[in-house]
């Protein structure tokens, strides 16, 4: 049966980046290899129910173990990974036994995994990494997830004495464009609770996220040669670059604001003299403060459209996601079972908040309370990714405990 570190590296080493500015589900053709590889591995590993619908949703179960009808929960992670770096050719780099230092990524030398920037790093001392070779994307989120939740299974369908209740495993496409739950079927799942498997360290316990919407502030102006543009050109980067400009810079940014503080964060920007737009992502734990920043854009567009009144601009907002802290209260085991769990692989549990958002976000709001767990995922989005082998055992650890927990309930 295959290891946790091969499942891992044999995960990332697949291209499954989503494409935010397509119209299908998935977003990428190349998402669906790795869907169907996780099908055909659940098979293998004897899972009941095992299917893969045309959304390449996989879905598969745990047969409960106890006499008694045990509650159905539900393991959650995505295939897909971020579209804000490449994640062509991925060549993972394995550190066994960490000394402590600076890692060097080998084939980009300028890009080095500092403990100076990296503190979680001094918790690792020993452990078995894996980073990038400093070209692309790793991939552990969420392929830490999928090789935990995979390895978990595997555990469980081993030792069919461990008293567990039904586990139904969910892998999503394009979480990471806010689309991961768009088709996936709740009554099909048929869990009371799930637990995304999409968080960093180890023991933590994530019960909010950060409520989301996006903002795309496009302008059309009127492009003509520059030689005789006096008077009639309206250059589109130009308004543009004074809009992002007028952003708050001291506040509201990812790079000054931490713990629960929001931001908006323009991350985007194309177009040329004739057409420009910038897509931003507004943050914040409170919908309410989503309002205001929806309203702070407006008001520098109206500015904006006064100075330049032969320029169109426009201001869209599309809602995202929501704070999955009201959800959860409608079944409070969730909580209390994963703290459990986590108890008896002997860690210390620690509810923390996300600065971001997972699945469970959404699937919470639709009515499945879903918090989220830790993976060993470290820096996602970035060449600086990086993930600790132990800590993805711990967690392998929890979900096998989880299950045990759940089975001791009555459905």
């Amino acid at each position: 049966m295959d290891t946790l570190l091969e499942r891992f590296l044999r995960y990332v080493r697949l291209d499954t980046q989503a494409d935010e500015t397509s119209t299908t589900y998935p977003s990428t053709e190349k998402q669906l290899v790795l869907s169907r590889m996780l099908a055909g591995e659940c098979r293998a590993l004897g899972l009941a129910d095992v299917t893969i619908d045309e959304f390449g949703i996989v879905m598969a179960t745990v047969p409960a173990t106890v006499p008694h009808a045990a509650p159905a929960i539900a393991y959650v992670a995505h295939v897909d990974t971020s579209p804000e770096f490449t994640a062509a050719q991925v060549n993972p780099v394995v550190h066994e036994n960490y000394d402590g230092k600076d890692i060097v990524l080998p084939a980009e030398p300028t890009r080095v995994l500092k403990v100076a920037e990296n503190p979680e790093l001094t918790t690792c001392l020993g452990h078995t990494l894996i980073t990038t070779d400093g070209t692309t994307l790793l991939g552990g989120d969420d392929k830490a997830g999928i090789a935990v939740i995979m390895q978990a299974a595997q555990e469980l369908m081993q030792n069919r004495d461990l008293l567990c209740g039904p586990v139904r495993l969910c892998f999503t496409c394009d979480e990471e464009i806010g689309r991961g739950t768009d088709k996936l079927d709740l009554q099909k799942l048929g869990a009371i609770c799930a637990y995304t498997l999409d968080g960093g360290g180890q023991g933590q316990i994530d019960s909010e996220t950060f409520s989301a919407d996006q903002a795309v502030v496009a302008v059309r102006g009127i492009n003509t040669h520059p030689s005789i543009g006096k008077g009639s050109m309206v250059n589109a980067v130009r308004i543009l670059s004074a809009f992002i400009d007028r952003l708050p810079q001291a506040r509201l940014s990812p790079e000054t604001t931490d713990g629960r503080e929001g931001f908006i964060h323009p991350y985007h920007v194309e177009g040329g003299v004739a057409e420009a737009s910038a897509r931003l992502i507004l943050r914040d734990f409170e919908s309410s403060a989503l309002d205001e920043q929806a309203r702070l854009l407006e008001s520098i567009a109206g500015t904006l459209r006064q100075e330049f009144p032969r320029a169109v601009i426009t201001v869209e907002i599309r809602r995202q996601y929501r704070n999955m802290r009201e959800g959860l209260v409608k079944e409070p085991r969730a909580l209390t079972k994963a703290e459990a769990a986590v108890k008896a692989a002997g860690l210390t549990p620690e509810h923390t908040i996300i600065r971001g958002g997972t699945d469970g976000s959404l699937l919470t709001e639709k009515g499945l309370p879903t918090p989220n767990l830790s993976t060993g995922q470290h820096n996602p989005h970035s060449p600086l990714e990086w993930a600790s082998l132990n800590e993805m055992e711990s967690a392998v650890r929890v979900l096998v405990n989880l299950a045990l927990e759940w089975g001791r309930e009555q459905a």
